[in-house]
């Protein structure tokens, strides 16, 4: 009897534990971005322990002079030359299932070259709410599933 219950119980755990992982898989995709008039692309999958965040597509790949956009305001000196289209937003996010939200970690702005703590979760089905702040200051942007 003791032997049906433990494995019923383990059972249950592994269940509880798939759907869990599931759900916190649901991010894993590819997003239109429009901020502020800036559209892109960005690509969310799962990274080790956590989810990655990366641009993979600018609608503008070119500054005014014609050369090739980079990431030449991050504070990384040794990221500047880093194409556009290769910037990662955020990595290693975790996901909080009691608050069905992604989070512990920041997201980078790149065109401000800042970092801001996040916190991401699903509006619906097929858009995430992205919010950065800092301190008070604090912005949200939606992404929408492709």
């Amino acid at each position: 009897m003791k032997k049906i219950l433990f494995m019923l119980v383990c059972g249950l755990m592994a269940v509880t534990s798939l759907s869990a992982q599931t759900k916190a898989d649901d991010i894993v995709g590819i997003y239109k971005v429009d901020n502020d008039g800036d559209r892109s692309k960005v690509e969310i999958r799962k990274n080790g322990n956590g989810y990655r965040g990366q641009v993979i597509w600018l609608e503008n790949m070119k500054n005014k002079d014609g050369s090739p956009r980079t990431d030449a305001k991050n504070p990384d000196k040794s990221k500047r030359n880093t194409p556009s289209d290769k910037i990662v937003l955020f990595d290693k996010l975790t996901f909080d299932a009691e608050d069905g939200v992604w989070g512990n970690g920041q997201i980078y702005d790149p065109t401000r070259g800042k970092f801001f703590k996040v916190k991401i979760s699903f509006k619906d089905a097929k858009t995430l709410k992205v919010s950065g702040s800092w301190g008070p200051i604090s912005k949200t942007v939606y992404w929408t599933k492709m």
